[in-house]
């Protein structure tokens, strides 16, 4: 971890109870982030990007959503995520973006939300159905977003896609950006060419694209800069 960087586990209110999160942050104030994991869990990985935040200037919070469980193996992944309630995801992930506001350390009183691979969908949810939302990154994660969604967005939007991520092909994406330009949105969107979905996940060296997740970083700490700081 980075000099000046502190972490600890903590926990803070979700769907009338509390729930556990990965506080990384730098010794002043900064903004907050708040990092959705990917399918696997709130594992080495996400940690080490809410790490990699907090290096970088902002409080970072990644909440727990399986509860402590984490999956090594994609059969496994699959199941939990299978098992995941997505409205109740959302409001832990909304109780993330209030417990950091509510921080004096977070200044101003901006949070961004982050989120990679089943986390990219949960992001793009957020930047629909989320309040005091600063910007979203979703990673490989928003789907067809309806009209009505669209015109819902009230947070800057960064989309970012590998391109041949089977999962999100480019009549997909052509549609979506079509859709916030229509309805007057703040938005971006990055397709990073021969890259496949996960391409950021630096610990699964066959998938892990260097110059590609690099330059998609570079773009979401400018992102948040943009429009948090």
């Amino acid at each position: 971890m980075s000099e000046g960087v502190s972490s600890q586990m903590v926990e803070f209110k979700a769907d009338g109870g509390t729930a556990p999160g990965y506080l990384s942050r730098p010794d002043g104030d900064a903004p907050g982030v708040v990092v959705i994991q990917e399918w696997w869990g709130l594992n080495d990985h996400i940690k080490d990007v809410a790490d990699r935040f907090a290096a970088a200037g902002f409080a970072a919070l990644a909440p727990d959503l399986y509860r402590g469980q984490v999956a090594k193996e994609p059969d496994e992944a699959r199941k939990l995520a299978m098992a995941l309630e997505f409205p109740k995801a959302l409001v832990d992930t909304q109780g993330a973006v209030d417990y950091l506001l509510a921080q004096p350390f977070v200044q101003p009183k901006k949070v961004g939300v982050v989120g990679f691979c089943m986390g990219g969908r949960l992001a793009g949810q957020v930047a629909v159905h989320g309040r005091n939302i600063g910007a979203v990154v979703a990673f490989y994660g928003v789907p067809e977003l309806s009209d009505e969604d669209a015109a819902k967005i009230s947070a800057p939007l960064l989309m970012i896609y590998g391109e041949n991520d089977q999962g999100f092909p480019p009549d997909l994406i052509a549609r979506n950006v079509n859709k916030l330009k229509q309805a007057g949105k703040v938005y971006d969107s990055r397709i990073y060419l021969g890259a496949p979905h996960a391409f950021f996940n630096d610990t699964r060296p066959h998938i892990y694209q260097k110059l590609a997740a690099e330059d998609a970083w570079q773009e979401t700490l400018k992102w948040f800069r943009q429009y948090l700081a």
